[in-house]
């Protein structure tokens, strides 16, 4: 259980971390940050599976939320591609 929360909040603590820790200039960083946000789901994933269960539901929230985010940055990468 601990496993679980622990690789999650390094997930988000660094997903967030990379989104803020620097200027954004173009569609680039918001892909890289987009990349960070996929490992962390796919971390998420392997520690859910090695600890067989769901923490009533935290983990599954988490991975929404991961989800959800790298559907919004997706979508901004492809607006800003536009706006070039």
């Amino acid at each position: 259980m601990k496993k679980i929360i622990i690789a999650t909040a390094i997930a988000l603590s660094f997903c967030a971390g990379v989104a803020v820790a620097k200027e954004v200039k173009d569609w680039h960083d918001l892909e890289a940050t987009h990349k960070h946000v996929q490992e962390a789901m796919h971390e998420l994933d392997k520690a859910r599976a090695a600890n067989h269960y769901d923490m009533d539901g935290h983990a599954a929230k988490a991975e929404e939320l991961l989800h959800q985010a790298e559907k919004e940055l997706h979508e901004s990468i492809e607006s800003a591609k536009k706006a070039k």
